[in-house]
């Protein structure tokens, strides 16, 4: 498979850390997961403070560019020229919109490469040589009435050959929930849908705080009435656009959840609920950084630094205000 070809490296060197974490929890698969996904998310959420902050300095200045497009109408040369005069005095990267587009990159990658890992732990956690792979293969395959293989021959290898040979034994156990069972193989057991049907609603939520954040920023003062009304509805069809995608991403990914181990629903639910928390986070404290910059002072108080012990109470009273949570 050409993608998984291309994504070997990173696969190999995602399978070398579970592995690791594997060992220091225990053996335990599902922790591995749980482990293994918020030291990827750690390691992109100075990308996404970034992009948080660079959304706010260019939603300030809206108003500047909109003078800016009204001063020089009539001569593009000089508007590209004040536009990035503007930028530099501002702070601002003109290149500063391929973050998001940076981002979703890595969101990619980390869900192919994770989809592969969890496919396929013999070969890149476990580094069993594939003639060994090839042959337990060949022998579940000779078992079956059927002749037939499962594409995630190598769950199969782990759920079947593990007590003959210590080294394709992994412990899938997670707190009474099978993660190397593959939900569509599996109809008759609930317990295959706890996962898929928590990774919905976590979605879900994310969704919604994602929009309402976007609204919020949107609604700001100096944001309204800035756009060009000859580009408002291309403006108007990409905010569609994305919104389109907020919605077909989660769906794609649980058509993917109900058909593949449940280890990689488990990585999208621990990586879902991280992400709602990391929106909680930036949005109020990257928010009172950025507003403490500007002297903008809230209940009397500027610059005060927040108490440990107040933190998640506030945090958690955000989350109930974006997600319209009736007190």
């Amino acid at each position: 498979m050409f993608l998984e070809s291309m994504l070997s490296p990173i696969c190999n060197f995602f399978g070398q850390i579970l592995n690791f974490l594997y060992g220091i929890v225990g053996n335990n698969f599902g922790m591995a997961i749980i482990l293994f996904t918020i030291i990827t998310k750690l390691i992109i959420i100075p990308i996404t403070i970034n992009q948080q902050k660079t959304m706010q300095k260019t939603n300030k200045i809206q108003g500047r560019l909109k003078d800016l497009q009204v001063k020089y109408k009539n001569n593009q040369e000089m508007l590209s020229k004040a536009t990035m005069d503007l930028y530099k005095s501002e702070n601002i990267s003109p290149l500063s919109g391929c973050s998001g587009c940076l981002t979703g990159i890595i969101q990619i990658l980390l869900v192919f490469s994770v989809f592969f890992v969890v496919s396929k732990p013999l070969t890149y956690m476990k580094n069993v040589p594939k003639d060994v792979i090839d042959n337990y293969k060949n022998e579940i395959q000779l078992e079956n009435p059927d002749g037939k293989v499962s594409n995630y021959y190598e769950i199969q290898i782990v759920q079947k050959k593990s007590s003959e040979n210590p080294d394709v034994h992994i412990n899938m156990d997670f707190i009474g929930l099978d993660l190397s069972k593959v939900p569509k193989d599996n109809l008759s057991d609930f317990k295959v849908y706890i996962i898929p049907i928590l990774y919905v609603i976590s979605s879900f939520i994310s969704i919604k705080m994602t929009t309402k954040m976007q609204e919020e920023l949107k609604n700001n003062k100096g944001s309204k009435d800035l756009i060009d009304p000859s580009k408002k509805s291309e403006m108007d069809a990409m905010e569609q656009m994305s919104k389109n995608m907020m919605y077909i991403i989660p769906i794609t990914t649980v058509s993917i959840a109900f058909i593949a181990p449940l280890g990689l629903a488990l990585y999208w639910f621990v990586s879902n609920i991280l992400a709602v928390g990391e929106r909680i986070i930036i949005k109020k404290f990257v928010s009172a950084k950025e507003d403490n910059k500007n002297g903008i002072r809230k209940n009397g108080k500027s610059g005060m630094k927040m108490k440990w012990y107040r933190i998640l109470p506030q945090c958690l009273e955000q989350m109930q205000n974006m997600l319209y949570i009736p007190r």
